[in-house]
């Protein structure tokens, strides 16, 4: 009963068409491979704060390189997306994150340059910011095809992506395996994959002709739009609660391998090791996730995932054994697993509205990348960045007040 009452919005059919599986199976491969790439980076943040002598608050403020071309790419993402396509705007942006990748390799691996790392960081978040939102655009207009919710586990992909980046990061790092080569191999493989990926997704709509008198017209719509939804309270509660997933999500991905190194005396590889730990868990409640939507609804799984998340996040911290805050870490990854994808199913709600919305709400999102980390790293220079991480249980209490929000529009 309670799947009539609160779902995506999707109205279903009696048959799905060939293209729009194609177009999932799609969608799926290029949030995996986001994700592998994604990790490839994340699992060698130790290595790269070893190479190039950082302390906690320099590695902070480095890492706020890609959080601010994460920043800049989201005003413009959702117009990009809607002038060009999901699909040439995921294969650009994809090939300059690509690119940024193996440019953060070369400049910490063999030349320990900092300036090339924060260039390549920055370039790494911009592509990185515009492929997000493509990427989740072309997903909600699948999941809107379908019938169904999907879009958890499309994030599922992701997470599993980066629990194959987390692994090998981690066999890297065990290994030796030089950085600079580590990252480069894996840019290219999310390149191939992806150029590959996109040829199968949802045809585009028709570009205007040179001769048609109104494509200036259709672009100043867009823009009414886009300003437009910066003034819709649902939408800007929505981006709130997004900004608070990614918070959560984000503080994990920078910083749980350091912490886990530096606090509980871990090596590089088992750093890397339970960062996979944190993925897997995100992995698993994406997935089971779909399933809890449908039954129950966006309002009550959210506030059950939150609550998870924010135990796990204490446990993970307050522990004082490794093995019991590795479950924490566990804990934290299946609760921070819903927040973002269920928050952007959300602001897409009406297909019309949706790339404004959900650049909104990604904007939003993304401003926990800016903050984040020199907030982590500021607090672990002065307490550690074990203890800092207590931070991400503080934050997520208040969220579940915003959580309502989600609940979908009425048609």
């Amino acid at each position: 009963m309670h799947s009539s009452t609160d779902v995506t919005g999707p109205v279903a059919a009696p048959a799905v068409a060939r293209p729009v599986l194609a177009a999932r199976n799609a969608v799926a491969v290029v949030f995996a491979l986001n994700g592998l790439a994604s990790a490839a980076w994340f699992s060698r943040v130790p290595a790269v704060k070893d190479a190039l002598e950082l302390s906690a608050g320099r590695l902070g403020l480095l890492l706020l390189a890609a959080s601010i071309g994460a920043l800049v790419a989201m005003p413009t993402s959702g117009l990009i997306t809607q002038r060009f396509g999901a699909a040439r705007t995921v294969a650009y942006s994809t090939a300059l994150l690509t690119v940024a990748l193996a440019v953060i390799g070369l400049s910490a691996g063999l030349a320990g340059w900092l300036p090339g790392v924060a260039v390549g960081l920055f370039a790494l978040g911009y592509g990185s910011g515009t492929c997000d939102v493509a990427m989740n655009i072309e997903a909600t207009g699948v999941e809107r095809r379908l019938g169904r919710t999907i879009m958890p586990r499309f994030h599922a992909a992701w997470s599993l992506g980066s629990v194959a980046g987390a692994g090998l990061g981690a066999g890297a790092a065990r290994l030796g395996f030089p950085l600079a080569v580590h990252l480069a191999v894996l840019a290219a493989v999310v390149l191939v994959g992806t150029l590959l990926a996109v040829r199968s997704f949802l045809a585009a709509a028709p570009a205007p002709s040179a001769d048609d008198p109104k494509p200036g017209a259709d672009a100043a719509a867009r823009r009414r739009a886009q300003l437009a939804a910066w003034r819709e309270p649902r939408t800007l509660l929505i981006g709130l609660l997004v900004l608070v997933a990614a918070f959560t999500e984000g503080t994990a991905n920078d910083w749980v391998a350091v912490a886990f190194v530096e606090g509980y005396d871990l090596s590089e590889a088992a750093g890397a090791a339970v960062y996979g730990v944190f993925v897997a868990g995100m992995t698993l409640g994406r997935t089971a996730g779909t399933v809890a939507l449908d039954r129950w609804g966006r309002v009550p799984v959210l506030l059950a995932t939150i609550s998870v998340a924010g135990a796990g996040a204490a446990l993970a911290v307050l522990a004082g054994s490794g093995p019991v805050a590795i479950v924490g870490v566990a804990l934290w990854g299946i609760g921070a697993s819903l927040g973002f994808p269920v928050g952007l199913s959300a602001a897409a709600d009406d297909e019309e509205r949706a790339p404004a919305r959900v650049s909104v709400v990604a904007v939003l999102g993304y401003t926990a990348f800016l903050a984040g980390p020199p907030l982590l790293g500021f607090l672990g220079d002065h307490m550690g960045i074990l203890r800092a991480l207590l931070v991400v249980p503080l934050v997520l209490l208040p969220t579940l007040a915003l959580v309502p929000a989600t609940r979908p529009l009425k048609r």
